[in-house]
């Protein structure tokens, strides 16, 4: 626009503070505000009102920020209770470039003051903006990269015009300095742990093929609450040994020096025994172990059923898909599909359920589709009668296959529930769920159908495998629940294991009293090792200061004081523990809280129930219990630099969990 002829127009009724900052000029009938900073030209009309300028005052990159608070605050105060953003508006210039220019704001040296700048009636802090950035990202797993959106940078522009924009390199800094700190707060609470950790190990893939080693702390905190903390995420080779990924837990442990606290180690059941044996023995020449390491080495229980389950679908896959395209063919078409419900009613099929085809990488939708199925067994028979164009035809045999194995889903999905019913389910309630499991394969067995026979030896003999390494702790487990104490192991190996059953019981007895006898020999030295205040009746119980320097020499007084002081007449907290009565089977029984009111009663005994109970005998989260793939780092976090990678994952499980709590 010519401005030669222009006039500047003064008037009291430009009582607004932008028109410090502005001149109106009129040129005929139009009315143009010029900036008296950079000379831009927006409009001058009366009608346009001065939010336009307010928010072109903010961002003018030739005039000082000295006073934009005035601006914040006035677009703030136009309506009691509500805040305005700015638009971002396009002018001319930018059209041009088709781009968007945001300015970083520059502070001058006075207005700083350790990164806070005084807005009016609030103070604005960039560093502690920039980390809640971090944080934000960190616990809702947002791509690092969001920070360089251009969507991201327009909204934080207008809402927060002082905000200095940061690059996907300062924030992914940002994150790596809050893992640290969080490490730190990790360390020091480990450090104050009463009891035991068991480790659980899991390999996670990435999507671009990598794969991750998951090292997760399992414990019973000061207030009795079952914990899980991921420790460490580390890239590993795809083809590594043994011997390099024992050593990677080793260094992990000692890292967080925790190796004298280990209590056990939970992997899957695929896991090389060789893994286990090798730490053990590290552990072993420290005598950090308990019994031996006879309860170290534990397999995942829901990792299990999982290989179980799979024997049996591969099993029968064909069939399966058979299955899957017969519910396909009356689903394709509306015609079959009525004519299929009129043969249904014809039947007497009265059931609820309805048929659909099963997400494969989901084996309890796999069982749903089959027992759906299973009710409409006549109906397709009926269907391949009268239609030609269904010619996916089951024999009987095929449909009493799929009725057995779909009997093995059935038990596999409500043990599986009872697994995950809880977020962190304590050690007490596996052993009834996996002994009834242990007894229905032993009856699978029996089945006259021979493929069918073969399979459950096949189920079978890969239960008896982890049976024959778990047995012991699941049994412990359930000793300690005092609704149960030894009665439920004496409920259920007479019927599993007939004539010998009482040599059984008496090895877990036996198990159950070495266990107690390493706890009540320890007890004091894990006294002075913690600074707990434990408590022995009403009596403080004190120990020299010298325990820990002599305590490899006195191991074995400790052992003959606890022998003699049991012969002469007084009870241990395992026999009082024992003789009395059973606590009254209830719902809303919490085994937690049970032990943390008794602890007083049975101070060692309630040590050796902080450490068992605290095993995760399942390791397999709630979302992932029926999934049939593994676990898999997130598209975005997966392209990231490894070190990067585990700041992230380790940082996002802590502060979620502080969250939680």
């Amino acid at each position: 626009m010519d401005m030669s002829d222009a006039i500047i127009v003064k008037s009291s009724r430009l009582k607004s503070v932008v028109w410090n900052d502005f001149d109106r000029i009129k040129k005929g009938d139009t009315c143009v505000a010029v900036c008296r900073h950079c000379n831009k030209k927006l409009s001058g009309s009366s009608t346009s009102g001065t939010s336009h300028l307010r928010n072109h005052l903010i961002r003018c990159q030739r005039r000082s920020n000295h006073g934009i608070a005035q601006y914040v605050t006035a677009r703030e105060k136009r309506k009691e209770g509500t805040v305005t953003i700015a638009n971002f508006n396009l002018d001319i210039d930018q059209k041009k470039d088709d781009s968007l220019s945001l300015v970083n704001i520059k502070f001058e040296q006075e207005q700083m003051k350790e990164e806070t700048v005084n807005t009016g009636n609030s103070n604005f802090d960039q560093k502690r903006s920039r980390f809640d950035l971090a944080r934000m990202i960190i616990l809702h797993g947002y791509p690092l990269g969001m920070v360089e959106h251009m969507g991201f940078r327009v909204f934080v522009k207008n809402l927060q015009p002082l905000f200095e924009l940061v690059t996907l390199n300062r924030v992914e800094a940002d994150c790596i300095e809050i893992y640290g700190k969080e490490k730190q707060k990790m360390n020091e609470m480990l450090d104050r742990l009463p009891g035991k950790i068991s480790l659980g190990v899991d390999v996670w893939t990435a999507t671009c093929g990598s794969e991750y080693l998951c090292l997760t702390a399992n414990y019973i905190d000061e207030s009795w609450l079952l914990r899980r903390r991921v420790l460490n995420f580390i890239i590993i080779d795809p083809s590594h040994t043994d011997d390099k990924l024992s050593e990677t837990i080793m260094s992990c442990l000692m890292d967080w020096d925790i190796d004298r606290k280990l209590f056990s180690i939970v992997l899957d059941s695929s896991t090389s025994d060789s893994i286990t044996l090798r730490v053990t023995e590290r552990l072993s020449e420290n005598r950090f172990l308990y019994c031996n390491g006879q309860l170290f080495d534990i397999r995942c229980a829901s990792n299990v059923l999982s290989v179980l389950v799979q024997h049996a679908l591969e099993a029968v896959s064909e069939i399966i898909n058979r299955v899957r395209e017969s519910i396909h063919y009356i689903k394709s078409s509306q015609r079959v599909h009525e004519k299929f419900n009129v043969m249904a009613k014809e039947v007497g099929i009265t059931s609820q359920k309805c048929l659909s085809i099963d997400n494969p990488l989901q084996w309890n939708s796999t069982y749903s589709m089959l027992e759906a199925a299973l009710e409409f067994r006549d109906v397709f028979m009926l269907l391949q009668e009268n239609d030609s164009g269904y010619t996916i035809n089951l024999s009987d045999v095929e449909w009493e296959r799929v009725t057995a194995v779909t009997s093995y889903l059935k038990l596999f999905v409500e043990v599986t529930n009872v697994f995950t019913r809880s977020k962190y389910p304590t050690a007490n309630i596996y052993f009834p769920e996996l002994c009834d499991v242990k007894l229905h394969l032993i009856e699978w067995c029996k089945n006259s159908d021979d493929y069918i026979s073969s399979l459950a030896l096949r189920m079978r003999s890969k239960f008896d495998e982890y049976w024959e390494k778990c047995s012991l702790g699941l049994a412990v487990a359930a000793m300690l629940d005092p609704r149960f104490k030894m009665k439920l192991v004496e409920y259920y190996y007479p019927q599993i294991y007939g004539s010998t059953s009482a040599g059984r019981i008496n090895e877990v007895l036996e198990g159950v009293k070495a266990l107690y006898n390493e706890h009540s020999i320890r007890f004091p030295l894990d006294f002075d090792d913690q600074g707990l205040a434990w408590q022995v009746g009403n009596v403080p119980l004190c120990l020299p200061s010298s325990v820990k320097d002599s305590r490899d020499r006195l191991m074995g007084f400790d052992k003959f004081l606890n022998e003699t002081s049991q012969g002469e007449g007084g009870k241990s907290d395992l026999d009082k523990y024992l003789e009395e009565p059973l606590f009254p089977r209830n719902v809303d029984f919490s085994i937690s809280n049970w032990w943390k009111v008794h602890t007083p009663r049975y101070p060692v005994l309630s040590m050796m129930a902080r450490n068992v109970l605290g095993i995760p005998m399942s390791k397999v989260p709630q979302e992932l219990a029926f999934n049939n793939s593994g676990r898999v780092l997130d598209r975005d976090w997966s392209s990231l630099n490894p070190v990067t990678v585990q700041a992230l994952v380790c940082s996002q499980d802590w502060i979620r969990s502080e969250l939680e709590n």
